[in-house]
């Protein structure tokens, strides 16, 4: 029936949600449909925000989370109660591991059938809030906009991180009047989180730089959470202070320049009389601060005023925005009379050497012309096959510990992996939302075959949206890293426990699929298949076949096997 002329203009909360959206920026949502929620569809229809539905709400919530670190705004997924939810929660718990800015909605039964068992009820905010910055119920349709907005803001409380929502059928399907639900404006409901950091702690850390001879910086994943690529590179270039890149920082600085080093971090940790930490945890992946020389005076910069210290002394913590305080350091020290950057030319041709002899003494495996193919060379050829606009992914275990060695982005943002919760199958939904969010880059992702079969029927989904990458599976038809330390352990004989795959034809499933797919044995074809796959214009599979009794030298490293 027509509403009365007098009769006040309804909204739904599925509708109130996309509005939400909307206000956030966000252009896309990441779903796998169900019952419970599609009133926000509906709502995303009219608010132009497209809808990609994917095969597995796991793969919804990787999308989410590529998608926030591909554009910086933060990414949204959409799944239903119950099973829906819990199918997102590796997704989820990989952006707070990785300090990803996300919003997951789950759906939840009607508030008026509250613990009576209702389709699919789970205590879902219980299971969610160790993993996320906020996570809540929303309580009533009017509130269902100003909840979003608040859980958006919430992520950007200290390091970013993600929310979760859970919505209940009634509340989301409900109508109320437009004047009684709260509706938040674009850029009206959160503040500026970016801090410069303590000014006497800047100072202090100009005082270190200035006398150092030989310091170093590692730049690490909040340099390109906060966008501090040009700080960054001005504070290196003024002060002549070599720098390592890790995590979502690599690319920082381009192959080729004269403070970007990679292959001598471990002598420079050892030999650095000043060693400048910023964005990057003391986790598993630093030894915990172990790998530090004891002698040196260690800096640390974050975000988060959790990390700095934790697991390791220091002799000094700035917590803040990593662009506005490289600056401001760079600033206090290049003004005094003599900023040390004159001083450092031997340090850098110091490291130089050693880099260029760690690259020499690997050169004959990266262009081994062996069969089956030794990983570094397939790596290799990846790392030549890279343009400026290529956006690489990594994907797996031992395979991807070899691509951190070689692979080197030639941009910034243009590398992507798990992050520290070491999670397999992220491949394909980053390289979803890398391609939906920038069409205009080409983007590679290595997988190995273990972490492809995770969720790898997602490559459908990039056939029905037309969302062309280059897959390339380093195929050992093993998990390879745990097969190794299997092995180390419990000697060869059960080294084959639990851990071998079947000879599968990736290259066949991608065909079958509607993408391009090819298979390679014989080294010397690794080029001409990488190149075939860029030309097809479709998303596409090479199918590399790599030795299986080949296994990279982190793999051999890991202390959990020792």
């Amino acid at each position: 029936m027509p509403q009365a002329a007098d009769a006040p203009e309804m909204i739904s909360g599925g509708h109130l949600v996309a509005k939400a959206l909307k206000a956030e920026g966000i252009d896309v949502i990441f779903t796998l449909c169900g019952g419970h929620i599609i009133d926000i569809y509906d709502g995303c229809v009219d608010e132009g925000i497209e809808v990609i539905d994917v095969r597995h709400e796991q793969v919804a919530a990787h999308a989410a989370d590529g998608y926030a670190r591909i554009t910086g705004k933060p990414g949204c997924a959409v799944v239903t109660a119950g099973p829906g939810t819990t199918d997102a929660v590796t997704g989820v718990a990989n952006a707070f591991r990785a300090e990803s800015p996300m919003l997951l909605i789950g759906g939840q039964g009607a508030l008026s059938q509250h613990k009576m068992g209702s389709l699919q009820d789970l205590p879902h905010v219980d299971m969610m809030t160790s993993i996320t910055k906020f996570a809540a119920t929303v309580p009533g349709t009017e509130r269902v906009a100003d909840i979003v907005s608040m859980a958006f803001r919430e992520c950007y409380n200290g390091a970013p991180g993600p929310s979760f929502l859970e919505i209940p059928r009634d509340v989301l399907d409900a109508s109320v009047p437009v004047a009684k639900a709260r509706i938040p404006e674009a850029g009206r409901y959160r503040a500026s989180t970016r801090q410069a950091g303590d000014p006497e702690a800047i100072e202090r850390l100009a005082d270190l730089l200035v006398h150092s001879e030989k310091p170093c910086v590692l730049l690490g994943s909040q340099v390109w959470t906060c966008r501090a690529t040009d700080d960054a590179i001005d504070f290196v270039r003024a002060l002549n202070v070599p720098a390592y890149m890790n995590g979502s920082g690599r690319g920082t600085l381009p192959p080729g320049d004269p403070h970007h080093f990679q292959l001598s971090r471990r002598y420079a940790f050892t030999e650095a009389d000043l060693i400048i930490i910023v964005g990057t945890p003391f986790d598993f992946r630093m030894g915990y601060g172990k790998r530090l020389s004891k002698s040196a005076s260690v800096v640390q910069i974050d975000l988060d005023y959790r990390t700095v210290g934790k697991n390791r002394d220091i002799d000094l913590g700035i917590v803040g925005d990593a662009g506005l305080i490289l600056s401001a350091a760079a600033q206090a020290a290049s003004g005094r009379v003599d900023s040390g950057a004159a001083r450092r030319k031997e340090w850098l041709e110091e490291l130089r050497a050693v880099e260029i002899k760690a690259y020499e003494n690997r050169l004959s495996r990266q262009l081994s012309g062996a069969q089956p193919i030794d990983p570094y060379r397939l790596v290799h050829e990846i790392n030549e096959f890279l343009t400026e606009d290529t956006i690489y992914i990594g994907d797996g275990g031992d395979i991807v510990t070899f691509s951190g060695q070689v692979v080197q982005p030639k941009s910034p943002g243009h590398w992507m992996d798990p992050g520290p919760l070491g999670t397999l199958g992220v491949g394909v939904a980053f390289a979803m939302a890398a391609k939906y969010a920038r069409p205009d880059k080409e983007v590679l992702c290595l997988f190995g075959d273990g972490a492809f079969s995770l969720t790898g029927w997602d490559f459908e989904t990039m056939v029905r949206f037309d969302l062309p990458f280059i897959g390339v599976i380093g195929n050992n038809s093993s998990m390879n890293q745990i097969r190794y330390g299997q092995a180390a352990k419990y000697g060869a004989a059960r080294g084959r426990v639990g851990n071998t795959l079947g000879d599968v034809r990736y290259d066949e499933f991608a065909r079958m699929l509607g993408g391009y797919g090819e298979e390679v044995r014989d080294p010397a074809d690794i080029r001409p298949a990488l190149e075939r796959a860029r030309e097809s214009g479709k998303p596409a599979l090479i199918n590399v076949w790599v030795d299986p009794e080949v296994y990279a030298p982190g793999t051999m490293n890991q202390t959990m096997y020792k």
